[in-house]
Formats: structure tokens, C-alpha cells, sequence
């Protein structure tokens, strides 16, 4: 079976697109900083945004990884958990475990979406930290914005969601923890369109709030950076 490895919510339990993801290479469109997302092109993620309901953080009593399920799962029932479907789809030149059935990824390459660094995955002992599989949407973030009202069956999907979830830079991901877009962003600037654009998919998709200095925050690097960022596959 393949060995555990950390997530994105390091403080929390065990872990939260290089090919790099599609969308993350997409270049952020010129905006003259003052668009309304109401109006704002469909099919954007700026457009998007305007969907989004703004609540007030709940409490966060009762956060438990175990209620996003134990390790992760197989979502496409392709024999691999959704750590190594990961791995495969962000990592350029890897290389499985052989009789894994090429489920178990033993090394590769990262091009880091976080800071723009090349990073040298091998799997081992004090290596496999090097790369993560951070949640976009932190599991405790999104406990405290609507992720308690849904089903351990849904809890489940959306930890292991593709949408959801990305390879990168260990120790950005420690730094992001289940932070919002409001205190946390990729040092990688080039990023931080897809980044937002990401987050703002995945609580569409999922029915989950943003708190209003998240709402803005988002709302700011794509009126100011790339208001016809579009929405991201998944």
C-alpha cells in the first residue's frame, strides 16, 4: 500500500497543476483595476466570484481530518489514491514503483507553482516532504465555511477532489497551513491569478462560503492583474 505522506494542514493531521496545472501557466490579462465582478465577462473567474455567497467564519469547534475521511481515497477507481494521481499529473519525467501498476510515483520532477522553483522529487524518508499535495481549499477552512453542514460522503469527495488538490513546495505549503487567500498567497506572483481562480472554482463547485476580507482579497489581484482569467477546468 503507499505510505502516508504530510498535508497541507501540517498543524492538523496527515496532508492537504508540469505538465504544471493548465491553468497555472495561463497569463493574467491586462485590466485597467476597476471592473465589477457583476459585470464581468461569463465564463471567468471574476464573473465566477459574483456567485460566491460572503458569511462570517463559523467556529471551528468540532474540525477533525478524520471527518474528510482517513488517508487519501481513490476518487476515479483507477487502482491509485489520489496522493500518486497527483504526482503523475504535476511531475514531468517520473518514474513508479515497479508491480504498482504505476500507482506509486518513486521520483520526479516539479516545477513548483508556489515559488517557481524546479523541485527533484524521490520518494523516502526526510524526501517525500520535499513535495506536498496541498488542498487549495484547506479541509479547515472549509469546515468553518460550510464544509460542516455537508455529508462525511461529500467531506469525502472534496478532500479528494483533482480540483482541490496540487503538488508543491513542502515548505510553502507548511507556511500556507489551512490559511485563506486573505492572509496567504503563493510567493510565486505569477501565480496568484490561477491561484485565487482555483479557490474561487472549488467553493463554487462545493457550495462554500468565503468571509468578506477573502471575497476582497480575491477580488482585488483579479480586477488588478487578470479579469479575464478563466474559470479552471474540473
Amino acid at each position: 500500500m503507499p505510505e502516508p505522506e504530510p498535508s497541507a494542514e501540517k498543524a492538523q493531521a496527515p496532508a492537504e497543476p508540469s505538465q504544471a496545472p493548465a491553468d497555472a501557466s495561463a497569463a493574467p490579462a491586462p485590466s485597467s483595476g476597476n471592473e465589477n465582478p457583476t459585470r464581468a465577462k461569463a465564463g471567468t473567474a471574476l464573473h465566477q466570484l459574483a456567485g460566491i455567497q460572503i458569511k462570517g467564519r463559523a467556529p471551528k469547534t468540532g474540525y477533525e481530518r478524520s471527518l474528510f475521511g482517513s488517508g487519501w481515497k481513490d476518487p476515479d477507481r483507477n487502482g491509485c489514491d489520489a496522493r500518486n494521481d497527483m504526482l503523475r499529473r504535476d511531475l514531468t519525467g517520473i518514474e513508479a514503483k515497479p508491480g504498482t501498476n504505476g500507482c506509486v510515483i518513486t521520483s520526479g520532477v516539479l516545477a513548483d507553482p508556489f515559488t517557481g522553483k524546479r523541485i527533484d522529487f524521490v520518494r523516502g524518508q526526510g524526501t517525500s516532504t520535499k513535495v506536498q499535495i496541498d488542498h487549495v481549499v484547506a479541509l479547515s477552512d472549509a469546515w468553518q465555511k460550510g464544509a460542516q453542514k455537508m455529508t462525511e460522503e461529500q467531506r469525502v469527495v472534496f478532500a479528494n477532489d483533482p480540483l482541490n488538490l496540487l503538488a508543491v513546495d513542502g515548505p510553502s505549503n507548511a507556511s500556507k497551513g489551512d490559511s485563506d487567500a486573505a492572509t496567504w498567497l503563493p510567493p510565486n506572483k505569477s501565480f496568484r491569478c490561477s491561484y485565487v481562480a482555483r479557490q474561487t472554482a472549488i467553493k463554487a463547485k462545493h457550495g462554500l462560503w468565503m468571509t468578506k476580507s477573502e471575497h476582497e482579497g480575491i477580488k482585488r489581484i483579479l480586477t488588478s492583474q487578470c479579469t479575464r482569467q478563466p474559470i479552471p477546468a474540473g
